[in-house]
């Protein structure tokens, strides 16, 4: 059984979906480990330290060569795979709806691709999940690049000069990143209030000391919607819930929006009218502009001024702390193919509920429902 990691390729991305610790592991288990020269070089691991974990290091094609299970962060190029073992796993963050012709293309060279972002929210499968793995240093993240490019101090600060207010922060979208984005701001003394479109929230935001906004009297999501994230909500809730965040982010100064819907665009939770009417000074992190953004006018990876708030377009925010998500993800990676190594196989063997939601492709053709529905 023979593992291949590869360097990434995309722009921007620094992580490796490999460390030192996982390759031991792996190796432990009886699987020969290859990594790409240079793959953990951005997230500050030397191909010696995984030389010294006991990896075989060389360049993409001798690297695949053989390989039976393909590790990465994102789904690689289908023209940069070859010379690996028939009906080779491909186990990486696949974007499988907004790459569906990266998805073809995987079939057609008959790789079993596994999106790990399609991992089910179950608790089984909880050390599996690179969504929450990484949306959570993601929603601290998030928090510091609003503290940076706020003009102001986020605790309150009494001094011999005056006192200096607490800055008002709100979290909109309290998943894995909205609750860490709450932590995050309070521990740097703002004053916090967040929301979320499922009431099942309310005592999450309480038990984090930050205040609740909810629209009353208009029926939210009770619980979770499928697979424990929110679902599209109807008209009369959306301008319910457009009137009470008008009224309330007028008077904030940090606003961290992290909503995401799988498969569809991002909601639009903060329209340009609304950002109107903040403060001057005042900052936005939109966290899902990579899919259409909560936030009018915000563009991944850029950084705008817009009726004077600062309207961060968040891109990859994990790829800004590739040593620790690195870290998460590789260990996600290893939980997911341990759980099920088969040691008289010598390879891991997917049971029907976790393959099946993750499998993409088999025997040469797209078999993923949710691809085909």
């Amino acid at each position: 059984m023979r593992i291949a990691v590869l360097k990434e390729l995309a722009a921007g991305e620094t992580r490796v979906a490999a460390t030192p610790e996982t390759v031991k592991k792996f190796i432990a288990l009886g699987a020969e480990v290859a990594i790409e020269s240079g793959a953990g070089e951005a997230a500050s691991i030397a191909d010696a330290d995984y030389a010294a974990a006991g990896a075989k290091l060389g360049d993409r094609a001798a690297t695949l060569k053989g390989a039976n299970i393909i590790l990465g962060i994102q789904g690689p190029d289908p023209a940069t795979l070859s010379g690996f073992a028939e009906g080779a796993w491909l186990a990486a963050a696949l974007n499988p709806f907004g790459e569906r012709a990266r998805v073809d293309e995987y079939a057609k060279l008959g790789i079993e691709a596994l999106a790990m972002e399609f991992m089910p929210r179950i608790t089984r499968a909880q050390s599996m999940d690179i969504l929450s793995s990484q949306a959570n240093l993601a929603g601290y993240k998030a928090v510091l690049m609003a503290a940076n490019a706020y003009g102001r101090a986020f605790p309150m600060m009494m001094t011999a000069a005056g006192t200096v207010s607490a800055a008002k922060a709100f979290v909109m979208g309290v998943g894995v990143a909205g609750l860490q984005a709450i932590a995050t701001a309070r521990r740097l003394g703002a004053q916090v209030s967040a929301t979320d479109v499922r009431s099942a929230t309310k005592e999450q935001i309480l038990s984090l000391g930050a205040k609740p906004i909810f629209v009353e009297n208009v029926a939210g999501i009770e619980g979770e919607g499928a697979g424990g994230y929110a679902t599209e909500m109807s008209d009369e809730y959306k301008a319910a819930q457009a009137e009470l965040v008008s009224s309330h982010i007028a008077k904030q100064d940090i606003v961290i929006t992290t909503a995401l819907i799988p498969g569809r665009p991002a909601p639009r939770l903060i329209s340009d009218a609304q950002l109107a009417t903040m403060r001057p000074g005042s900052v936005t992190v939109d966290m899902a502009a990579e899919s259409g953004g909560n936030v009018e006018g915000s563009v991944p990876g850029e950084t705008k001024r817009i009726h004077g708030v600062t309207v961060i377009g968040a891109k990859n925010i994990a790829a800004l702390m590739p040593a620790d998500t690195s870290a998460l993800f590789s260990r996600n990676l290893f939980n997911f193919l341990s759980a099920f190594w088969d040691k008289e196989a010598g390879r891991p063997v997917l049971d029907e509920e976790i393959g099946n939601a993750v499998r993409l492709t088999q025997g040469g053709k797209v078999v993923n429902e949710r691809l085909l529905g």
